[in-house]
């Protein structure tokens, strides 16, 4: 009905200031509003009600039976409202419950979001995290739809539409199994190169990355065994072989130190940098800035990122 087009939450606040104080004096001085004004939305109230909820008395005015009726309903109403406003703009980490998702890469995921996630179940016991596979050419518009809340990539495939902030410097490390004959600190150029090695191909196939034009430009050719797709089973995979890999530090600093070697690769290799993404349609979302304050904070205190030996 037409009432109910010109409904708003100004109306339904008036009306419970009204039934509170029974009285339009008193209830604008509460609303901070003129008593002409109060008087204007109680007759808007009365139309759209169909009732005059409020009428006069030896002491101001008394509630009719709708009025009472509508006492309960109303205040539930307008307290969820009002929960919901102050939810938004002031997070708490120990009541909140909220699903939050994140795309990444697996290696960011075993390497940074690991902690996150252990630090979570203490910190906000109802916020939960939905991991995702990056999709890059994707990832703005599953922001824009809301299906993605944060995402962490390099800043090469990052999308320029959405918000940024720097996250993380990463560099490769040489990982081999503890008591590989031909694995030792202070490895030369030639010896590296006659190892055999493990490369890792996100688009799964190949067998040769920037190191080998390093090499190649040194006079060296290195011996590559095995592309793999991804980074998480290559530690797993040195330590029971003769092979060696290049891989992100992250992923192994603290980790199987009784059964890999981790050193600085003998020739100068190029690492990289992650960012935090998120749409500006989550900017100002409580949740989504307590977590990604929260994320930074652990990467900035070494969470997967120990001290090198």
């Amino acid at each position: 009905m037409d009432g109910e087009k010109r409904l708003d939450l100004n109306l339904l606040a008036t009306l419970e200031a009204l039934l509170a104080e029974q009285n339009v004096t008193r209830a604008a001085a509460r609303l901070h509003l003129s008593q002409p004004a109060v008087s204007a939305q109680l007759n808007r109230l009365r139309t759209l009600f169909d009732d005059p909820l409020l009428i006069p008395a030896p002491r101001g005015m008394t509630p009719t039976a709708k009025a009472l009726e509508l006492v309960a309903p109303l205040r539930q109403a307008l307290d969820q409202v009002r929960h919901t406003v102050v939810s938004h703009r002031h997070f708490d980490p120990g009541t909140a419950q909220l699903t939050l998702s994140i795309a990444c890469t697996d290696y960011m995921q075993a390497a940074v979001l690991m902690p996150l996630a252990v630090a979570l179940r203490a910190q906000a016991p109802g916020v939960r995290l939905a991991l995702r596979q990056l999709d890059a050419p994707q990832l703005e518009a599953q922001m824009a739809r809301g299906e993605v809340d944060l995402a962490l990539m390099t800043p090469q495939t990052a999308p320029p539409g959405l918000r940024s902030r720097h996250l993380l410097d990463e560099r490769y490390v040489l990982i081999g199994r503890r008591g590989h004959p031909k694995l030792r600190r202070g490895l030369s150029v030639a010896a590296f190169a006659k190892l055999e090695h493990v490369v890792v191909s996100p688009q799964g196939g190949g067998f040769s990355t920037a190191v080998d034009d390093a090499l190649a430009a040194l006079g060296h050719a290195r011996r590559v065994v095995l592309s793999a797709a991804s980074f998480l089973f290559v530690p797993e995979l040195v330590a029971q072989s003769d092979f060696v890999a290049l891989v992100p530090e992250r992923l192994v600093r603290g980790r199987m130190e009784d059964r890999l070697q981790v050193l600085d690769c003998p020739l100068p290799v190029e690492g990289f940098r992650v960012l935090m993404l998120w749409h500006e349609r989550g900017h100002g979302h409580s949740g989504q800035r307590w977590l990604r304050e929260r994320l930074l904070a652990l990467v900035q205190a070494g969470h997967g990122d120990p001290p090198h030996p």
